[in-house]
């Protein structure tokens, strides 16, 4: 990672530069890594290595992408301090200790030197008494409830919501569209992305001889600090008590988290992922996309649990599970094996069975 001293020199340069065009050798100064070609090769653009072309920056840091630096159309490559070169490459290569780390830290720059939007768009409507710190950002057709609290340098897009007694934290930004039901509570440094939903009713109906009678749910969602959530995710309101999403929690697009449902810090879920209500999933489990939780079960810690699994028990930690249900990733690869090969099993059977009704006449 830049340090914050090396992020201030590149900031500096980058301003000099108004269209982000850095020879090969600049670049390098800046992330502090070495160069091998051209260090006069001029960069003005990202892609990826697939796709790159004649002045694009690129990075190398999955294995299984090697190939396609010997045939990149890129400039400049920003590659590991141990990579080996197995053929000759056109590019330039930029050695650093962490190409992928430091690719993003360019890219998050380039992306905050974008115009800011301030101040507030008309027609919005504000709840008298609600006080807007004066670097805000409201646009058009939001609604502010009554008694909401919002931080300092938050930015709420056209079309949000945000209802009575919500608090939000400084630097949160809403995109376009995002609804935020009653007495909700939103951390510093919270991304939410357009169509997000927080805090509509959780799916609680009583059965009766006429039908289903709904259950109230007078409980609300917290999300801490450093949360980041997906277009049109949806997190149910609480029942009773909070449905609490914890500090640095990532989640996709299209997630549904039930009501009274808790996720552990660190968290990351892919999209159409579904959590049933009062199920409680643990810090740092990586979670692929389609995967279905029952309800009132717990996870535990550090799991890796594969697309389209199902988890209908408890599972401790550091487990790496797929399918349905969810089992140990390899046993899950032997049994699919063992599938492909049935066809053939059954074939077996059937000429054995023919032959032993041979022996037998």
């Amino acid at each position: 990672m830049l340090t914050h001293y090396f992020f201030a020199i590149l900031q500096i340069e980058i301003h000099k530069y108004i269209n982000m065009e850095l020879s090969a050798g600049q670049l390098a100064a800046l992330v502090r890594g070495t160069v091998e070609g051209d260090p006069n090769v001029i960069i003005n653009n990202f892609a990826k290595i697939e796709e790159a072309k004649e002045g694009c920056l690129t990075f190398l840091a999955n294995p299984k992408y090697t190939h396609f630096i010997y045939s990149t159309n890129a400039s400049a490559v920003l590659v590991s301090n141990a990579f080996q070169a197995e053929q000759h490459i056109n590019a330039t290569l930029i050695r650093v200790a962490d190409p992928y780390a430091t690719l993003a830290e360019l890219l998050n720059f380039v992306n905050s030197q974008k115009a800011e939007k301030m101040g507030v768009e008309q027609p919005s409507y504000v709840s008298d008494g609600v006080k807007l710190p004066d670097d805000i950002y409201l646009g058009a057709f939001a609604y502010i409830g009554k008694n909401v609290t919002i931080g300092k340098h938050v930015k709420i897009y056209p079309q949000c919501y945000i209802g009575d007694n919500v608090t939000i934290g400084d630097s949160v930004i809403l995109y376009p569209g995002v609804k935020i039901y009653y007495n909700c509570k939103i951390g510093n440094n919270c991304i939410l992305h357009a169509g997000v939903v927080i805090g509509g009713d959780g799916f609680g109906f009583a059965p009766t001889s006429n039908g289903y009678e709904k259950i109230a749910q007078i409980g609300n969602v917290v999300i801490d600090d450093n949360v980041e959530i997906g277009a049109n995710t949806t997190i149910d309101r609480a029942t009773m008590g909070s449905t609490h999403i914890h500090q640095g929690v990532k989640l996709d697009n299209l997630i549904q988290v039930a009501h009274n449902v808790e996720i552990g810090e660190h968290t990351v879920i892919a999209a159409q992922t579904g959590v049933a209500g009062s199920t409680k999933i643990g810090s740092h489990n990586m979670i692929g996309g389609q995967v279905g939780f029952a309800g009132h079960i717990n996870i535990g810690n550090y799991n890796q649990i594969g697309a389209q699994s199902g988890i209908p028990n408890n599972i401790k930690d550091k487990n790496i599970l797929m399918g349905y249900p969810a089992v140990p990733a390899r046993d899950f690869a032997r049994q699919t094996v063992y599938i492909k090969k049935l066809s053939t099993l059954y074939n077996d059977v059937e000429d054995l069975k023919r032959k032993i009704n041979e022996i037998e006449k």
